[in-house]
């Protein structure tokens, strides 16, 4: 099992060197890009080409450990504190240098600086880290959430926060919570509003929850012809408090695949290709983990044969894919996550996935994918090639995508059926976090 792991090749988690390079700021990138990222092994006497295992010579075994360990503690900033042993496969002997994902974010090379000597871990590679990325390392390694900070410069009225507020309660009685009044204080012990010198103060998270403030806070949706982006046949972009967008986002999927009737006796039951709740869950989620110092946008694309929902931000915080799919969760953005939790929004941190998978079972779909990547996460949910089951449904498309106009006006185009002309029922939903 250990080899199986360890010498199949260079991964995120796994670099190889035959030797020891002379110049020890030639590994010691590896080092620091593993302790910002999901930690990982460096395995000294494998070939990185073959994967050949070419060993260390015995004689020099222990030197070599005790230089590895002087130039982490003499290159590295903050302190690392590698697991260093050697381990003998096919009768020679490698050195095994691991390092955990690290608290104290983030790490870089001293000689460099931090704004040069930060790196990261990409697929195989150890790359330098660009300022946004640095600017998130040093959030995480203060326990700092983006959303909690003050939004310098922008207003807090009366109107705005008694919307929210109101708001809340029609979420929390849509959701069949406990109905009570919601008011300002609240949002000051949800760390939503901040009070400073008498003075109301609004976070990142009330500018988000409130308007359309920030440039990059929109959720771009889009129907494809076929199964990449080369044509569009519909798009849309939604803008305004983040719930909102969730809502137009779900609407707009649900428009935009079929909707089968089955006839079981003398009663008709409809039922989207797709379930309605994991496609809530996706999008609810991409807000939720997104990385907000990144400006790129969440992305909603309905191709022919699947959903995909893409949110800006790799897995969070040392998290690694296996933990994701095991349903291990961290909160990235503590304020929108608490406020999507009073609103009934979610419910159990790290549940989503399971959710997501539960739902495509049970309506026969392929297995979803996740896909993660340096900078995004990505969800797809395969649509049937074929008609729903049952040879007593009638499917018919509530599809607008071949009968409307691109760029067309909104009054002048077909009508459009929503979540709520079907009565839908949700599941309130959870976050996967990252």
């Amino acid at each position: 099992m250990v080899e199986d792991t360890m010498f199949s090749g260079e991964s995120k988690n796994i670099e190889y060197k035959v030797s020891l390079p002379d110049k020890s700021e030639k590994y010691m990138k590896t080092i620091v890009a593993f302790a910002n990222t999901q930690g990982g092994k460096l395995i000294v006497g494998v070939d990185d080409k073959t994967h050949q295992i070419v060993g260390v010579e015995n004689d020099v075994l222990f030197q070599l450990m005790d230089g590895i360990a002087n130039a982490v503690s003499d290159s590295c900033v903050p302190q690392i504190i590698p697991d260093i042993e050697p381990q003998t496969v096919n009768g020679k002997t490698v050195i095994v240098v691991s390092v955990e994902a690290g608290k104290n974010r983030p790490y870089y090379l001293k000689s460099k600086g931090k704004d040069n000597g930060t790196y990261i871990r990409v697929a195989g590679t150890s790359r330098q880290a660009f300022p946004e990325k640095i600017k998130e390392l040093e959030m995480e390694g203060a326990r700092i959430s983006w959303d909690e900070l003050t939004c310098v410069g922008y207003p807090v009225s009366e109107e705005a926060t008694e919307k929210l507020c109101l708001d809340i309660e029609k979420f929390r009685k849509k959701a069949g919570m406990s109905e009570h009044s919601v008011k300002k204080e609240q949002l000051i012990n949800w760390k939503i509003l901040k009070q400073s010198e008498g003075q109301l103060l609004a976070t990142n998270a009330y500018a988000l929850l409130t308007s359309d403030y920030f440039s990059f806070s929109k959720t771009q949706c889009a129907v494809f012809k076929g199964t990449d982006r080369a044509v569009f046949l519909d798009k849309r972009e939604f803008t305004g408090p983040i719930y909102t967008q969730i809502e137009e986002a779900v609407d707009f999927v649900l428009r935009n695949i079929r909707l089968g009737a089955t006839i079981d006796g003398l009663v008709r039951k409809e039922k989207y290709e797709l379930p309605p709740e994991a496609i809530r869950e996706m999008i609810i989620n991409a807000h939720c983990h997104r990385n907000l110092l990144d400006e790129s946008c969440i992305q909603v694309a309905v191709y022919d044969d699947r959903l995909e929902v893409t949110s800006p931000g790799g897995l969070y915080n040392g998290l690694t894919y296996e933990e994701v799919m095991n349903g291990h969760s961290k909160i990235r953005n503590k304020g929108i996550a608490n406020i999507f939790s009073q609103m009934g929004l979610v419910e159990a941190w790290g549940s989503g996935i399971k959710r997501i998978l539960n739902a495509a079972e049970e309506y026969g779909l392929l297995k979803p994918r996740f896909q993660e990547f340096d900078n995004m996460f990505r969800v797809e949910l395969f649509r049937n090639s074929f008609p729903m089951t049952n040879e007593k449904e009638n499917i018919r498309e509530t599809s607008e995508k071949h009968r409307r106009s691109i760029g067309g006006s909104v009054e002048n185009r077909p009508q459009r059926y929503t979540a709520k002309d079907y009565k839908v029922t949700f599941r309130r939903s959870s976050i996967i976090s990252s």
